[in-house]
């Protein structure tokens, strides 16, 4: 009892010893100026420490930590030493622009203990992650739902999984590359930390880990996206490249400050999400023709619409690529560029440096294109910019939130848009939203009860006349099972559900009228024989690809 009284008073001493050393180096950072570190919340990348000997680090009383070209984080004790200065002068001789951050002498001694680790490490660049053939033909062999890759990152997230950072940061971005996950999310909490994945528009738990771990892996993710390590009370984005054998697979990653620590989303931006073609985007025979017209048309402007994940950028771009010819140009203004698309010109709006929206369709308009993409309109100037050029000789698609297409005529006029230019140029108004696809491999067939029929036939009940209704009366659904394939879910894969109407001289003659309201356009689109998203949903449901309660979810 003794010998663990005494332990447990050692470790305690040792523990203020610490705290009072890491103090010491924060009064000592605002003396010299210098950002302060704590090296132990922080990967130390081998890469960089190789930049200067050990020996020579050791006598310098310093550590470089970090390195991106030709730019490197110095972790200094005092930067007034001769031994330091005499380092410091010899990095600035070989090019080396230095960051220097004041840290304690424990810091540097932990950082020191990692030239050990030279002779097995592989460089990691900023900007990239290269996950290697053997992996990654390992992990897509073995990953084929969320339980197998808990499966696989758990023996990763043990005491000793902090020697593993890379590899933790490895398999979770395989994993979620093998899964087809939209995006990766790590939340601290106050004893743990969460990790889940985004399938299918929904967010499911993977693992719970220790925080120290995961100020670790932190580090490595804001040293791989090129943010900055020293700070953490305020929001932060970058982004880095997956290299999987010849595929790049960009990742854009937001830091936001939470109330335990930096909370870090991942945005998976999977080249298999463009390429949806025109005809695949899961729209109804009769609006499939009329789309293939209007956006083969020479001018005007298609707005899409719908709520952030709703797959606005996945149509737009199925438009851009059933469009593109060698005789036409195509540009897009985006924020940020999500996919790169050959053969088109792409540009990524910078508000900081007054390029935004607005600007940047200014200048391309001096760039003679004949197509132009406009990632989406948040203020009068972008619109009126967008709205003139759908006038003179230009085919403008773009986004819009609003929650119906009925609701697009009128926000435009909201946001200051003249009814006058807003009649001529708009040719279309589309609204769109996802729900999931049944998984093939366990849906099951039931007979539908009378509730669920009241509630199809109330949706269907204003169908268009032009669409033959559906018989009910002996009527099956399709329900979510869940099997290995889809997680348990019952379902893999999601369709759009789509609404759209034209803009033709009724619907000119109601924008030009007195008070456009969404009512209006709504009998409009009802005589052209318009399906509102309910009914598309409902045929989709009717044919087995999807459920009553997914659509109830998504769409009420």
């Amino acid at each position: 009892m003794n010998n663990d009284l005494a332990e447990k008073r050692e470790e305690k001493i040792k523990e203020i010893k610490k705290r009072e050393a890491e103090d010491l180096a924060q009064i000592l950072s605002q003396k010299y100026r210098l950002p302060y570190l704590d090296l132990s919340r922080i990967t130390v990348e081998i890469d960089a420490l190789k930049i200067v000997p050990e020996k020579e680090a050791r006598a310098g009383q310093l550590a470089v930590f970090q390195k991106v070209g030709k730019k490197i984080s110095i972790a200094v004790k005092n930067p007034e030493f001769p031994s330091t200065k005499s380092v410091l002068e010899n990095l600035k001789k070989e090019l080396y622009q230095s960051q220097l951050f004041l840290v304690s002498e424990n810091s540097l001694k932990r950082a020191w203990g990692k030239y050990e680790e030279i002779p097995k490490f592989e460089a990691v660049s900023a900007g990239l992650i290269n996950i290697s053939p053997k992996n990654l033909e390992t992990y897509l062999e073995e990953i084929k739902n969320i339980s197998d890759l808990r499966k696989i990152l758990t023996p990763f997230f043990s005491a000793k999984a902090g020697q593993k950072i890379s590899s933790i940061a490895e398999a979770m971005l395989a994993g979620a590359y093998a899964l087809e996950a939209s995006d990766i999310h790590l939340e601290p909490q106050e004893e743990q930390v969460r990790l889940r994945f985004r399938l299918d528009g929904m967010l499911y738990d993977l693992i719970d880990f220790s925080l120290p771990i995961y100020r670790l892996l932190l580090s490595r993710l804001k040293l791989i996206a090129k943010l900055k390590l020293n700070v953490s009370d305020r929001a932060q984005d970058g982004r880095f490249t997956i290299k999987i054998k010849d595929l790049d697979v960009e990742v854009r990653v937001s830091a936001l400050p939470s109330a335990y620590g930096e909370s870090i989303v991942m945005r998976i931006l999977h080249p298999k999400a463009i390429s949806v073609s025109f005809e695949n985007l899961g729209m109804q025979e009769n609006l499939l023709k009329m789309m293939e017209k209007e956006i083969k048309r020479p001018n005007g402007m298609i707005l899409t619409t719908g709520p952030t994940g709703s797959g606005k950028t996945t149509t737009l771009y199925a438009f851009i690529k059933k469009v593109f010819t060698p005789g036409v140009k195509i540009i897009t203004i985006e924020n940020p560029i999500e996919y790169h698309i050959q053969g088109i010109s792409q540009s990524q709006v910078n508000p900081e440096k007054d390029y935004d929206f607005a600007a940047a369709l200014r200048a391309i308009l001096r760039q003679d294109p004949d197509i132009i993409l406009v990632g989406e309109i948040r203020d009068l100037e972008t619109a009126r910019t967008a709205l003139n050029a759908a006038l003179t000789g230009h085919l403008v698609f773009s986004t819009l939130h609003t929650n119906n297409a009925f609701g697009t005529i009128p926000r435009l006029i909201d946001i200051g848009a003249k009814p006058n230019i807003v009649a001529p140029a708009i040719t279309v108004a589309m609204a769109q939203r996802l729900i999931r696809t049944l998984c093939q491999q366990c849906k099951k067939k039931v007979k539908a009860d009378a509730e669920e029929k009241a509630r199809l036939e109330k949706t269907l009940a204003d169908l268009p006349a032009a669409i033959k209704k559906p018989d009910l009366k002996n009527l099956f659904l399709f329900k979510a099972a869940g099997c290995e394939t889809c997680n348990q879910t019952g379902y893999k894969g999601r369709i759009g559900v789509f609404e759209a109407f034209r803009v033709d001289d009724e619907t000119e003659r109601v924008i030009l009228g007195p008070l456009p309201l969404e009512s209006e356009f709504k009998k409009i689109a009802q005589k052209q024989g318009m399906m509102t998203m309910n009914q598309d949903a409902v045929f989709k449901v009717l044919a087995g690809k999807s459920s009553l309660e997914e659509l109830e979810r998504v769409l009420g």
